[in-house]
């Protein structure tokens, strides 16, 4: 008796996911979310310290879910108190913005670094880093094979210890708009180094793909992760509609063998992320990725990773509010983790404070709108964003010119006054048909614009490599 006495307690007591606890961020201004679970057909009583109040009972299984209005961001410690079969009261919770940030290595990187990796300036934002009206929800390493409903974290303030574990991308971003802003920010984490996008996917999503293996249960071997839709399950999923402004995402390296499917794929995650938060336009900006020497993991890779960022950036120019952080000029030829994620979070911040915050900052990279062959020369036509141009710079890496046998040489680069347009050429090209821009096996770039963007890795031909 006294055995089932205690199961029954278990059972009956008032339950929240993970992400609803102590010292959270909710999004500020909005009908947010706020659901869990106790026995079936009780009542449920939500009350905040802003006046907001709802009233709910548990469905037959005894799941419930409401909905919150949140006031105008305040640097003020708030409650929420949760009164079932048992009561729960989250303490210090701020109301603020709120970001999702998510992908493998180069995102999941902490600002303490990555093995031999370091993160540069990392010291500067510890110094800094003591900070309540930050916080910080680091989410574990999950694979699962069906999805799951919690996560194993709890949300912290800012301060060294915690930052140092977090995502330098993430971090730096949210103190990056915590400093534009002023207002507390909510930065949430969730990746995992090494894995491929389609473990990121909802497995409805993938089942139209054949060549696709499915698994049933969760493998023994280490790379359970790389598996199909077991990351999205584990991580992803839990967080169902938990109220975010936007998403940030730096994957890409563990796809750069087979390019052609990853534009469908990165569009599939896109969309089935933005199905489960219930916004068809919710803001998704991605970093392209930087520069590395492939030729060291397998012959061949090199140029199919410059289709992988090729991808990337089709995807930035025709799915919606989504945007893309070119980095043709912070890799390392010799390191897949390169030390400058301070420029690529500051990047992706300059995404956000425009488009969300209606801040005047440079955010969007040049891009090729048109080519004109004149003879022997080429001329090219970019189309520039908040009256950005070039800057004449001596002995221009990356431009390729080939003729009709489709070998590629280096260009000669000439910047017309306006800045807006370049011609090249090569001598050995006397009709010159296609253009390359960044097609080398580590290309890192020294093409300067005004704004300090660089712009992506491009071809105007469609040739098999």
């Amino acid at each position: 008796m006294i055995l089932f006495l205690i199961a029954f307690s278990l059972q009956s007591q008032t339950k929240l996911p993970a992400f609803f606890g102590d010292n959270m961020v909710l999004q500020q201004k909005e009908n947010v979310s706020i659901w869990g679970t106790d026995i079936p057909n009780s009542e449920v009583i939500i009350s905040t310290s802003w006046g907001q109040n709802k009233k709910v009972t548990t469905n037959s299984k005894g799941d419930w879910k409401t909905v919150i209005k949140t006031k105008k961001a305040s640097f003020t410690p708030e409650t929420i108190s949760i009164k079932g079969t048992t009561s729960i009261t989250l303490k210090n919770v701020l109301i603020g913005e709120v970001w999702f940030c998510s992908g493998q290595s180069n995102m999941e990187m902490a600002l303490s670094g990555l093995r031999k990796s370091k993160v540069l300036n990392a010291k500067k934002y510890l110094d800094i880093s003591n900070n309540k009206n930050i916080r910080l929800f680091n989410t574990p390493r999950t694979a699962s094979v069906l999805p799951s409903n919690t996560v194993n974290a709890v949300w912290q303030e800012s301060n060294e210890s915690s930052a140092k574990k977090f995502s330098a991308i993430g971090y730096i971003f949210a103190m990056e708009l915590y400093q534009k802003l002023n207002i507390p920010i909510g930065i949430i984490e969730a990746s995992w180094g090494g894995t491929r996008i389609e473990s990121w996917i909802p497995k409805k999503e993938l089942l139209k793909y054949k060549n696709i293996r499915f698994f049933d249960k969760l493998p023994k071997e280490e790379n359970k992760q790389k598996k199909p839709s077991f990351l999205y399950n584990g991580m992803i999923h839990p967080f169902q509609n938990y109220m975010v402004k936007g998403i940030l995402w730096y994957q890409g390296e563990s796809n750069r063998t087979q390019p052609k499917s990853y534009k469908n794929f990165m569009e599939e995650l896109i969309t089935s992320w933005r199905k489960q938060w219930k916004d068809e336009s919710l803001p998704f900006y991605f970093v392209q990725i930087a520069p590395y020497d492939y030729t060291t993991y397998k012959r061949g890779t090199a140029i199919r990773s410059n289709l992988i960022r090729e991808a990337q950036l089709q995807v930035a120019q025709e799915v919606k509010n989504t945007g893309v952080v070119i980095t043709t000029d912070v890799g390392d030829c010799n390191d897949i983790h390169p030390s400058k994620k301070e420029i690529v979070a500051k990047r992706l911040s300059y995404w956000a404070l425009a488009n969300q915050y209606k801040k005047e900052v440079s955010f969007k990279s040049a891009e090729l709108i048109s080519f004109k062959i004149d003879e022997n020369k080429v001329n090219l036509t970019f189309q520039f964003h908040n009256n950005d141009y070039f800057i004449d710079t001596e002995n221009v890496k990356g431009f390729a010119v080939a003729g009709a046998d489709k070998v590629f040489y280096p260009a000669n680069v000439v910047f017309h006054k306006n800045g807006k347009q370049i011609t090249i050429f090569n001598k050995s090209v006397k009709k010159p048909i296609a253009v390359r821009y960044g097609f080398e096996a580590c290309f890192e770039s020294n093409l300067k614009t005004n704004s300090g963007l660089p712009i992506s890795v491009f071809r105007t031909d469609q040739w098999e490599q």
